[in-house]
């Protein structure tokens, strides 16, 4: 469903002068994610792309890893007491024979439209859980990505041409994946940034296409430690963000060999971890 946008009126003073008038909000909405039919998670999102937002969030979860591991996504029906279907609570079976995690315990929580898990904690839980190793400097099949930082500072600006909803409200976060080449492969925009980057990874798994391990993905605004974490766990080697890294999120791009790059704007960029993957000696020759 793709209540993306809703109308409000809106009292307007401007130099001094009152009138009244409709205004262009984003949609915000709770989301109740089950999993084989019980409770997981609820998290406040902008409607549209559900079914690739419960996905990437268990993509992030380490339940899912491949779209072999997920059997179907449906609505719930008959979600509220008369019987009637909300399209804010969506139902996640999983193939035979995938483990899901006892969500009887404490993993049964409550995502806000900015908020994550913070601690070393977690930092373990996403060593122990990921799937995929972004950390290439020992070696491997493929040679590293290699980013020309002209390349990296030239991606906000399409980031920004690309976000449809952000034009008509001001209110919305994006995220968007890149190739190495600088190809803008999906955008996704949401009332909060880790459901934008929930929706890209989960379109990801829908179409096959995890990992993500020759992609850079882009934030609007800072790059907290949620979010290198759903980095790492699609398979992703490169985090840019516009703003700030928090503390967590650079120990974790450290530890894992994620490629974190932070206050992203014109040419100036701070490089936090990774710094392999960007041709450093290029840009100090063109300095």
């Amino acid at each position: 469903m793709g209540r993306v946008t809703e109308r409000r009126k809106v009292i307007r003073i401007r130099d001094g002068a009152v009138s009244t008038r409709p205004d262009t909000l984003v949609a915000e909405e709770p989301m109740e994610i089950r999993l084989n039919g019980k409770p997981l998670a609820i998290t406040m999102r902008t409607p549209g792309d559900d079914f690739a937002l419960a996905a990437g969030f268990l993509v992030s979860e380490g339940v899912l890893a491949q779209r072999s591991d997920l059997q179907n996504i449906v609505y719930c029906a008959g979600a509220t007491a008369d019987g009637s279907n909300t399209y804010n609570v969506v139902d996640v079976k999983t193939a035979p024979g995938v483990t899901v995690p006892d969500i009887t315990l404490e993993r049964n929580v409550y995502t806000t439209s900015s908020c994550g898990l913070c601690g070393k904690a977690s930092l373990d839980a996403v060593r122990t859980t990921a799937r995929w190793a972004v950390d290439d400097t020992h070696g491997g099949d493929a040679p590293p990505v290699r980013l020309d930082p002209e390349l990296l500072a030239g991606l906000p600006d399409r980031l920004r041409a690309a976000q449809r909803v952000f034009d008509r409200t001001g209110g919305l976060h994006a995220a968007a994946l890149f190739s190495e080449d600088g190809e803008l492969l999906d955008v996704r925009e949401d009332v909060g940034r880790h459901n934008a980057v929930d929706k890209l990874v989960g379109r990801a798994l829908q179409s096959g296409s995890l990992p993500l391990s020759r992609a850079v993905l882009l934030v609007s605004g800072r790059a907290s430690f949620e979010l290198a974490q759903k980095a790492v766990m699609a398979g992703i080697p490169v985090l840019a963000a516009v703003s700030a890294p928090s503390s967590l999120a650079v120990d974790l791009a450290a530890e894992t060999g994620l490629t974190l790059v932070g206050f992203l704007r014109g040419a100036s960029m701070n490089v936090y971890a990774g710094e392999h993957r960007i041709a450093l000696r290029a840009a100090a020759a063109k300095g």
